[in-house]
């Protein structure tokens, strides 16, 4: 069975950074692609960023130049580095991914569980 793990949220003032961590556990054998998208209270669901399969990443105009999200090497987890966080970021961010499962091509796609992320004027 697979699992994704949402980690590395927190509290913070304007301009601070936070790393969050997205692992996949079970039997994994590869990422495919992997995001994490956004929602604050009262607002829609956003999507801040993700990279794919063929090393493409995409990031929200909101967070270009301050947000990266990149793979971990070896272990199965994706990162996001948020800097020169502002207000306006407060939210839950909650990792996606398709993971590669199967010697077959067999996938899993899910998600992990949010974590919460504050910042403060």
């Amino acid at each position: 069975q697979v699992q994704l793990v949402d980690s590395g949220g927190g509290s913070v003032q304007s301009g601070g950074s936070l790393r969050l961590s997205c692992a996949a556990s079970g039997r994994v054998l590869s990422i495919n692609d992997m995001g994490w998208y956004r929602q604050a209270p009262g607002k829609q669901r956003e999507l801040v960023a993700e990279f794919t399969r063929d090393g493409t990443t995409t990031y929200s105009d909101s967070v270009k130049g301050r947000f990266s999200i990149f793979r971990g090497g070896a272990e199965n987890t994706g990162y996001l580095q948020m800097n020169s966080l502002k207000p306006e970021d407060t939210a839950v961010y909650s990792c996606y991914s398709e993971v590669l499962i199967g010697d077959d091509g067999t996938t899993w796609y899910g998600w992990g569980q949010g974590t919460e992320v504050t910042v403060s004027s």
